[in-house]
């Protein structure tokens, strides 16, 4: 068996920062919560090679692995997965992004397994990833749409 998600949120900002904000994998420790670091290890087109670092767990371990992203501007989408998958067998993760009347639709979708020595199954994974997803999602969309307002200013309006 494999875990599956599937969330996505409106965020009222413009596509193009939508899209920039949460495409720029270096700035992810402040748009992520969970992100302690982000380290760039290789680029190459519309492809970033990076590894990430969360902060510790309520145990103290530090987990950290390796993805490689590559976005494609023209449809709008951003196919991911990690190289280094921990306690993964697989992690692969699709980002949609759709203009919508109110803004923008930004989805994310993750198909894994689990490794059977991982600290959780395929089911506990995808109950913490679809709780946890709710929370960085929110989080980006308030983090973007303040700055969509900082950037339209007084008088205009942040999504046209």
């Amino acid at each position: 068996m494999a875990g599956h998600t599937d969330n996505a949120i409106v965020i009222k900002a413009p596509m193009e920062l939508v899209w920039d904000m949460t495409n720029d994998v270096a700035s992810w420790p402040q748009l992520f919560s969970e992100y302690a670091a982000a380290e760039i290890l290789e680029r190459g087109g519309d492809t970033v090679t990076f590894r990430l670092t969360m902060h510790p767990d309520e145990e103290g371990r530090v987990w950290s692995w390796v993805s490689q992203r590559t976005t494609d501007p023209v449809k709008r989408e951003v196919r991911a997965h990690r190289i280094e998958t921990g306690p993964f067998e697989f992690m692969n993760i699709y980002w949609e992004y759709r203009e919508v009347e109110d803004g923008v639709r930004m989805r994310w979708v993750q198909d894994f397994h689990m490794k059977p020595q991982a600290p959780a199954d395929d089911d506990g994974m995808t109950e913490h990833l679809n709780r946890n997803t709710a929370i960085q999602m929110d989080r980006i969309r308030g983090l973007v749409e303040a700055a969509a307002a900082a950037f339209a200013g007084p008088g205009r309006r942040a999504v046209e």
